[in-house]
């Protein structure tokens, strides 16, 4: 039997808790750089752009006037490409994952399609850009520059995302629910609708944020289906030309005026509000729906 009073057993404590205080440290220092960085960046927009945020600012449409450019019309064609987004991802890869899951023999072909999706995660945003151009605009004759273009093609960039990480949160509930549906006569359609899905609903939505989230800041596959034309008038539909508030970004930070700074970060704070906007519905609604056993 080992002596854990002995000085070999006391040097070898010793050391293990030596390594976790380091590694404490080493994580404390990594979140202190982390909001350095963070609060850098805050503290620059807030400076350059802040002036900016009055209404005609926020209720203005792009212009070659900087005085007089806004940021509604790239809002508002933000929403309607987050609303295409997630209209399609989300059913679609809530579904995926569910079959992927609960109902898909082990076979070659279902290996074949975990490995698919998981390599199409982390492929890179502009390949997606490229396959809306030739599936949705050359191909299928969708307009140009439109919501809708921009939706499906952030929907396949943003349907995976959903399909892994609704996977590993029905993976989460425990066996015993599934057992227990199934022992008072649910059909295995039941037992994932009424009592599965529901517990893995709080895990679901909090990825699908991450992913939608992801999708509004993306600029490349919205730039090679045309979305960096110059627009004055905000969309009516998703079929109309518009922008979005990244490529708006984009665009003012390329001009020459030095009036366009300002409208720059400021157009940089709206889309970080958007942002914590989300993440603050996904805490909510994690935090509405999530179920302890």
């Amino acid at each position: 039997m080992s002596n854990w009073q002995s000085s070999e057993a006391t040097a070898r404590l010793k050391k293990r808790y030596a390594a976790e205080r380091r590694f404490k440290a080493l994580g404390f220092v990594a979140i202190v750089l982390s909001m350095l960085f963070l609060a850098v960046l805050l503290f620059t927009m807030l400076k350059n752009g802040v002036t900016g945020l009055d209404w005609a600012f926020l209720s203005g449409s792009d212009s070659t006037d900087p005085v007089t450019a806004g940021v509604w019309s790239a809002v508002k064609g933000s929403l309607w490409t987050m609303l295409v987004t997630l209209s399609l991802a989300f059913p679609m890869g809530v579904l995926a994952a569910i079959y992927l899951e609960e109902f898909a023999p082990r076979s070659r072909w279902v290996d074949w399609v975990e490995v698919s999706i998981n390599n199409l995660a982390a492929v890179p945003s502009i390949i997606f850009g490229l396959l809306g151009l030739a599936v949705f605009i050359q191909f299928m004759h969708l307009p140009r520059s439109s919501p809708l273009v921009g939706g499906m093609t952030l929907a396949l960039m943003t349907m995976p995302v959903i399909v892994i990480s609704g996977r590993n949160a029905i993976k989460a509930v425990p066996p015993s629910i599934r057992d227990a549906a199934l022992a008072v006569g649910a059909s295995k359609v039941q037992t994932v609708f009424h009592h599965v899905l529901p517990l893995a609903l709080p895990g679901i939505l909090t990825g699908t944020i991450i992913g939608m989230a992801r999708a509004l800041g993306e600029t490349a596959p919205l730039l090679m289906i045309g979305m960096r034309a110059f627009v004055s008038t905000p969309p009516g539909s998703v079929t109309d030309p518009s922008s979005v508030l990244p490529m708006q970004i984009f665009l003012w930070s390329d001009e020459v005026d030095q009036g366009f700074v300002q409208n720059t970060s400021a157009a940089i704070i709206v889309l970080l509000f958007v942002l914590i906007a989300m993440n603050g519905v996904a805490i909510y609604l994690r935090n509405k729906f999530e179920t302890r056993w």
